[in-house]
């Protein structure tokens, strides 16, 4: 059965930083691509960071040199660090993996098969 764990969410100021982990387990992890989607309060979800089994990464244009997604097979964890938080980013965000055998693109994150209960960010002065 495969599980995902998301922690690290919370509230912070505008500017700050917060560092999302998701502990898998039920799967072999290396093997399956991994992602980060979120979801607003009124809005659909929306994809923000992908990462493949090798290590490539795709980013939404809205994060893009803000966020960093990362993991480490050993640990069987993914990551995403968030920097420069804006209001905007205020969501909840959930982590997702699936075996997925095509090129890293995170619009798909939203469609992969396993998905977290998700953690709460908030983003506000």
């Amino acid at each position: 059965q495969v599980r995902l764990v998301e922690s690290g969410g919370g509230s912070v100021q505008p500017g700050g930083s917060v560092r999302l982990s998701c502990a898998a387990s039920g799967l072999t992890f290396r093997n399956y691509a991994m992602g980060w989607f979120r979801q607003a309060p009124g809005k659909e979800r929306e994809g923000v960071a992908g990462i493949d089994s090798f290590g490539s990464t795709s980013y939404a244009d809205s994060v893009k040199g803000r966020f960093t997604i990362s993991r480490d097979n050993a640990k069987t964890t993914l990551y995403l660090q968030m920097n420069s938080l804006k209001p905007e980013d205020t969501a909840i965000y959930y982590c997702a993996a699936a075996y997925y055998g095509g090129r890293i693109d995170y619009r798909h994150v939203i469609g992969f098969r396993y998905s977290g209960q998700g953690t709460q960010v908030a983003v506000s002065s």
